[in-house]
């Protein structure tokens, strides 16, 4: 005879969210509604000019573009349900949903450290091996690697489920690699002989230099600061800077002083003005 037991079956969490401060609710939403929607803006145009421009079909913009779609699904993960909680009374997400959300998230954040792996390893051969840069960067090997960078970001948050270590691992692993590429430009970097030569090679490097910077420095700070066990609103705050601000920043980063944008701005302009 089987006795019957008490089963507890989760299906629901119930989200804090910024429940510690209801008289700012409003003010919030239309903060993060607004860094949303410039989020997908900024990065949206920027895919659709690279894909409009035919002189921005290089490996570098076509990382560049990958890079700018893996943002608006990582901000699409997470703000979206975090916007339609905010004026609810009871914020809480399904079990399911909150599985999906943590993989979708989970994915496409370690698709972006790994896809920066492979835009250093491009700025690697097109500062150290100029002359063999078009055969080395084949758009067959660019492809391999986006898809690379995709596929390792799934088997990344599927072995989450198991092991949640990897996650350090595997960010380390990454942030090795565009390291060690880092080292050979510099060494490279050094070897040119005129200070103008020396300007044009960094400037190449500048702005992925800066967003793997912001990525793996919010990243860490966030880490840190959770494990700490400091205080759980500023955690909140934190995490909000690491999961909208980094998506929102990366376009402008590669924009504002790029001259191959600026350019293809000006002539996408044009064609609208012919039209």
């Amino acid at each position: 005879m089987i006795k019957d037991r008490n089963i507890t079956e989760i299906t629901q969490f119930i989200l804090l969210g910024f429940s510690d401060f209801p008289q700012i609710t409003a003010l919030l939403f239309v903060m993060f509604l607004i860094l949303y929607i410039t989020t997908l803006t900024w990065n949206l145009s920027l895919v659709v000019l690279i894909r409009m421009d035919s002189c921005l079909h290089t490996p570098m913009y076509f990382f560049l573009s990958n890079l700018s779609f893996i943002d608006i699904c990582y901000i699409t993960s997470t703000v979206p349900k975090m916007l339609s909680n905010l004026f609810q009374e009871k914020q809480t997400i399904s079990f399911v949903g909150c599985i999906v959300q943590y993989f979708m998230f989970s994915t496409m954040g370690l698709s972006e450290s790994c896809l920066m792996t492979a835009m250093a390893y491009d700025r690697y051969a097109a500062i150290c091996n100029p002359l063999l840069y078009s055969s080395i960067m084949s758009p067959s090997l660019c492809a391999r690697m986006v898809i690379g960078s995709y596929t390792g970001g799934l088997i990344g948050s599927v072995s989450q489920v198991l092991l949640a270590i990897l996650t350090i691992l595997f960010g380390f692993s990454n942030a090795l690699a565009i390291m060690i590429s880092y080292g050979y430009i510099v060494v490279s970097i050094m070897k040119i002989t005129s200070a103008k030569g020396r300007s044009k090679a960094f400037n190449t490097c500048a702005s992925h230099l800066t967003a793997v910077s912001l990525f793996y420095t919010s990243s860490v700070f966030v880490y840190l600061s959770s494990s700490s066990g400091g205080s759980s609103s500023f955690d909140r705050f934190a995490s909000v800077f690491y999961t909208m601000m980094i998506p929102m920043l990366n376009p402008l980063v590669y924009s504002l002083r790029n001259k191959d944008i600026k350019d293809a701005i000006k002539r996408l302009q044009r064609k609208m003005r012919c039209c």
